[in-house]
């Protein structure tokens, strides 16, 4: 008799582990990646960003050229970040201590992190992410390492960049600082801000 009972409260419990095991399966992705660790969370949001950003990049790249792909980038990139955004309730921004859009200058939390990222690299370090807490926000700031496709519009004038490409950009941003760069060097960082709650 106590063995049936054992076995029925343990089917009992086999039952109901697996029906808390479906109920995890249905959450949703956004549900998902919000129990993550805020700083595991915001490299979620990072990556999801620049994966959209370059997937549109390379379509305009591959379908018009690299000009055209600058020209889609001013217009597009901020608005495609923001899009992303709101899908995933954060405040995304890229930003650089050598920008080319004005609105992608780093501040001076930023820039220190930037500058602190670019000493480990040249040490041959890795960057660690990092993570600020405010009074509302978690902040974190995520590295941007360039590849050979970034060189295109931001490694060396004349060899990795194309005249009509650099003609392009000086048309675009009067006032770019963002080229010279060689592959693996810090471009920028992601700026992921999460609401505390």
């Amino acid at each position: 008799m106590k063995t049936t009972i054992l076995l029925i409260l343990l089917s009992a419990f086999l039952i109901s582990c697996n029906q808390k095991e479906s109920s995890k399966e249905e959450k949703t992705e956004l549900e998902v990646v919000a129990e993550m660790a805020p700083l595991a969370l915001g490299n979620t949001i990072a990556m999801e960003t620049q994966t959209v950003l370059a997937q549109n990049l390379m379509k305009a790249i591959k379908t018009k050229g690299t000009v055209h792909a600058l020209a889609f980038c001013s217009e597009q990139a901020i608005p495609l970040t923001d899009s992303v955004a709101q899908s995933l309730h954060a405040y995304i921004k890229r930003v650089s201590d050598k920008n080319r859009n004005p609105k992608n200058k780093a501040n001076a939390t930023e820039l220190a992190y930037i500058n602190a990222s670019k000493e480990a690299l040249a040490k041959g370090q890795s960057i660690e992410p990092k993570l600020i807490t405010t009074e509302n926000s978690v902040v974190g700031y995520y590295p941007i390492v360039t590849n050979s496709m970034c060189l295109q519009c931001h490694g060396q004038p004349e060899k990795d960049i194309e005249m009509a490409s650099l003609s392009k950009i000086q048309q675009l941003y009067p006032e770019d600082k963002a080229t010279g760069y060689k592959a693996g060097e810090l471009r920028g960082i992601w700026v992921i801000e999460m609401d505390k709650k």
